[in-house]
């Protein structure tokens, strides 16, 4: 299984990913833990130039060519073969962001989005969580952390409502995968939901 987790900056769905990670593994089960944009070498590369440097330094349209080329490099040198070996994998975000941030909230690019998606990676997450927050302490988690990957948060909160509507869009779209969490929770109890789900959705 292929799970996913989305949501805005500071949402803490990492925190999310590295839980429900640990939790399958005291199961005894086999899992791949990952992240987009990165999860591979080239991928990790993609990534500094996509999340470091001013909120003007890459148009909507090359940063959605930047990401697809990260995740085909991800794709194919970590998801697939994980995947083929009968692991679970579970990523911190994959192409739903790149619909939201890219697509939506920065432009009217889904379209080409989905085309590109469609022709260079050709899957979705079989289970994706939605970690929903409060835009505004979305915003001060994620600035607070001093990563130096602050290029997206530094297009300010407005930016941040708009990828939350944008994802809470998405999980309308797709039912059939996307289940939204409240995140405005303590973080434990939030772990318990999401173990809990994905225990249900894993034979």
């Amino acid at each position: 299984m292929f799970i996913s987790f989305e949501g805005i900056d500071g949402s803490g769905k990492s925190t999310q990913a590295r839980l429900l990670t640990d939790h399958l593994r005291a199961a005894g089960r086999a899992v791949q833990a990952t992240r987009e944009p990165g999860g591979a070498p080239g991928a990790e590369e993609i990534r500094r130039l996509l999340l470091e440097g001013a909120p003007d330094r890459w148009s909507a349209e090359t940063e959605i060519l930047l990401f697809t080329a990260a995740r085909r490099d991800h794709l194919e040198k970590t998801v697939a073969p994980a995947l083929a070996a009968g692991r679970i994998v579970v990523t911190d975000r994959f192409v739903d962001s790149t619909r939201v941030y890219q697509g939506i909230t920065r432009g009217d690019l889904r379209d080409k989005v989905d085309a590109l998606h469609a022709l260079m990676i050709g899957r979705e997450a079989d289970l994706t969580f939605v970690i929903d927050m409060d835009p505004g302490l979305g915003l001060a988690r994620a600035r607070s952390r001093k990563s130096g990957e602050e290029r997206f948060e530094d297009f300010g909160e407005n930016m941040q409502r708009r990828m939350r509507e944008g994802f809470l869009a998405l999980a309308r779209e797709f039912p059939e995968r996307c289940v939204v969490i409240d995140g405005n929770r303590k973080v434990g109890a939030i772990a318990a939901d999401v173990a809990r789900i994905a225990d249900e959705h894993l034979p």
